[in-house]
């Protein structure tokens, strides 16, 4: 008798195992969930019976749905749940890097020949071609993923001109995404940027829209508008490629993007205001991803737009340094806009001290006066008055604070302008001919910890903030949710110490926040899980997923990829993992690179933070013979 109850007992015990691991999600239980062991062998064998149904014809594409696929996601407060009410802590992983550059020419950043290319470019086989979508799906499903970050560009998707859509690539977007479910993934779309387009020296927008404007792209290097890898060349200086975000073409492009009306309503694009139009051309084209994608269930959202910049907007004085990443040649806004315009400046080169970021140098940009603009087009900023030469000639500053007050009232750029932006995004991509049912993940500006937001909406002073209502109540009475429950905090954190110095050090991190150094292994993992609290409670009430994380591999010059020996790479990014274990936190890592190599890492602007390498594949194949699916994977 005692044996055969062991037996049982076993075997309760492992259904129990099946039970919770049955939609392939971790899933949070308490402890007053745990039932009677006869009862649950019970329940599981109606559950099996219940599952096996599932699996039937999808009769609007002809394919079978897989296990997990038609679980209905929901959000319940600040966590996810299924449609039986248990917690969901999300596993993702962003798919994928490459996303950023063509296949067609080759965009790799390195690569001068077709830098200047954007018109007739295909972004077909982003992240990989649909033949070999099994093999990576597979792979990521092995290593325990459920859930996927999937990178578009805007480029993509309209890079032949304002309102021409690439067709085939949204056909392929569609397959790839299909494939993804067949194989239990969830996903939501991330319309990808960084510091707004290649041109700028980054990823995004598509050409057009900065010539539209009046911007000559091939001039954005010697005039110093942007840091270009292809221009630049090798060796490209170490993670210089964000402080782009405050030189004068990307600075220009989002300034305008998110408050054209108030800051250039001089500047008009076929007789509309430069807001409206890009506005109106980035969400139209997000909208025909999500019209192809529709009906699939697995899609449970959109991002309004990666990494958000606030260009120029809200600077006080466009005499000061104010970007977010001071590195390098670091013009201030009123520099960046004379050196547009041709005017050699003297600019403080920074440089990486035990005090942090400091002036190191001074130097001359532009010697040449080459001009960032078209031939007959003027600097925007003079167009609408910000500055203008006198009676002499020379330039002059007439508005130091033209970005930072507006009709008399000092603005802030998430509440003023991100905040209708995002509200605007939601409300047209959750339309009723669109994705009605779509989660809306938002971010802001890259280390910009805004305060604590209230369920109403407003921040903890009562001040200001709408992020928690931006989506309006549903006028469909089969729609009767609130509206704070389908946004979704989504911002990014990274182990600055570890990206910048390429070093893995056990005792020294870096509090974001602050900006203060942290000393001691121990106090440097209790501060990323302080940080990782602070970002998850700073939603005020809405769920919170950490869009991305993650470390640069080439650690150490590269040493681990001569050796084989990842043991740095591999205690480094388990520091992250403990901090969003020990917040409960859903999240997507960066990154899934199916192009990465040791030689040229992700393939733009020097980085190498994916989790897999082909160099790797290929060594570990050769062996230990073909075929081994993991095979490639580097921690």
């Amino acid at each position: 008798m005692r044996q055969g109850f062991s037996i049982r007992f076993l075997h309760f015990s492992w259904l129990a195992c099946r039970l919770a691991t049955c939609y392939d999600y971790q899933i949070q239980f308490s402890i007053d969930a745990i039932i009677p062991f006869a009862y649950l062998s019970t329940l599981i064998m109606h559950q099996r019976k219940l599952n096996n149904g599932r699996e039937v014809e999808q009769k609007s594409r002809g394919q079978l749905r897989r296990r997990g696929m038609g679980m209905v996601m929901h959000i319940d407060g600040r966590w996810f749940k299924d449609e039986q009410q248990r917690t969901l802590i999300l596993r993702g992983v962003n798919l994928a890097s490459n996303a950023k550059i063509p296949v067609r020419p080759n965009g790799a950043t390195h690569l001068r020949e077709h830098a200047f290319e954007h018109q007739d470019v295909s972004f077909v086989g982003r992240p990989f071609p649909l033949a070999e979508a099994d093999e990576h799906f597979a792979r990521l499903k092995s290593w325990g993923f459920t859930f996927l970050r999937f990178l578009i560009t805007w480029e993509a998707v309209e890079h032949a001109g304002p309102g021409i859509y690439d067709q085939e690539y949204l056909d392929y977007v569609a397959a790839i995404v299909e494939k993804a479910g067949t194989y239990g993934f969830k996903l939501f779309i991330d319309p990808h940027q960084d510091v707004w387009s290649r041109f700028s020296g980054g990823d995004g927008a598509p050409g057009w829209t900065l010539e539209a404007v009046g911007f000559d792209m091939t001039k954005f290097g010697p005039s110093g508008a942007a840091l270009l890898h292809a221009v630049h060349g090798d060796p490209f200086p170490r993670m210089h490629w964000p402080t782009n975000g405050s030189k004068l073409a990307a600075a220009t492009m989002f300034t305008l993007f998110f408050g054209g009306h108030d800051f250039a309503p001089q500047t008009k694009i076929e007789g509309v205001n430069v807001q409206e139009y890009l506005q109106s051309h980035y969400i139209n084209a997000i909208k025909q991803v999500a019209l192809r994608l529709r009906g699939m269930e697995h899609v449970v959202g959109y991002d309004t737009l990666n990494e958000p910049g606030s260009g120029f907007i809200g600077k006080d004085d466009l005499h000061a340094h104010c970007g977010l990443l001071e590195l390098g040649e670091s013009p201030t806004p009123y520099q960046a806009m004379l050196l547009g315009a041709g005017y050699p400046q003297k600019v403080a080169v920074y440089g990486i001290r035990p005090t942090g970021l400091r002036p190191v140098s001074q130097r001359v940009i532009n010697p040449d006066g080459v001009r960032a603009w078209q031939e007959g087009c003027d600097c925007i900023w003079r167009q609408n008055g910000v500055w203008d030469l006198d009676a002499a000639g020379n330039p002059q500053l007439l508005k130091p604070d033209h970005f930072s007050i507006v009709r008399g009232r000092k603005v802030d750029f998430t509440n003023d302008y991100m905040t209708p932006f995002v509200r605007r995004f939601a409300n047209e991509i959750r339309a009723a001919d669109v994705a009605p049912r779509a989660f809306i993940f938002f971010e802001t500006e890259p280390n910009h910890f805004p305060q604590e937001l209230t369920a109403d909406g407003g921040d903890a002073r009562g001040e200001g903030s709408d992020v928690a209502g931006l989506v309006k109540q549903p006028e469909q009475p089969e729609q009767p949710a609130q509206p704070q429950q389908y946004l979704v905090h989504a911002p990014h954190w990274y182990d600055g110490v570890t990206c910048y110095l390429k070093r893995y050090l056990p005792f020294a991190g870096i509090d974001v926040h602050n900006m203060k150094v942290v000393v001691g292994r121990r106090r440097v993992q209790q501060s990323f899980i302080t940080q990782m609290r602070r970002l998850r409670d700073s939603s005020g009430g809405l769920p919170t997923l950490i869009g991305e994380f993650g470390i640069a591999f080439d650690l150490n010059n590269k040493r681990a990829y001569a050796t084989g020996n990842y043991q740095a790479q591999i205690k480094a990014i388990d520091r992250n993992f403990r901090a969003m274990e020990a917040n409960l936190l859903s999240y997507t890592l960066w990154n899934y690179n199916p192009d990465n190599t040791h030689a040229r890492g992700d393939q733009w602007n020097g980085e190498d933070f994916s989790i897999y390498s082909v160099d790797d594949a290929d060594a570990r194949n050769a062996a230990a013979g073909a075929g081994d699916l993991n095979a490639g994977g580097r921690a």
